[in-house]
């Protein structure tokens, strides 16, 4: 749904029909509506997470990717073999 929101955007900001792109956001929100409610009939009642909430929370929950690890002291001195062709 946000790419769609994205493209609609794209579309308004440089003056072009977004009819079609607008008729299929709403035939998502509809469907999302309808699994909701269905959710809900099944016995669902915990609170569902906002888009920003669950955005966070997946970021959250990656691992932190740090820099290049430090080179051994060991290492230090020792040429390494490399991949550049001559």
């Amino acid at each position: 749904m946000t790419l769609v929101e994205a493209s609609i955007r794209d579309q308004v900001n440089r003056d072009l029909d977004c009819s079609e792109a607008s008729y299929r956001l709403m035939a998502m929100r509809a469907e999302v509506t309808e699994l909701i409610s269905r959710w809900k009939a099944a016995g669902g009642g915990e609170r569902l997470p906002a888009v920003r909430e669950r955005l966070s929370r997946s970021f959250a929950d990656r691992s932190v990717v740090t820099g290049k690890p430090a080179p051994d002291k060991s290492d230090k001195g020792r040429l390494r073999p490399s991949n550049a062709r001559v």
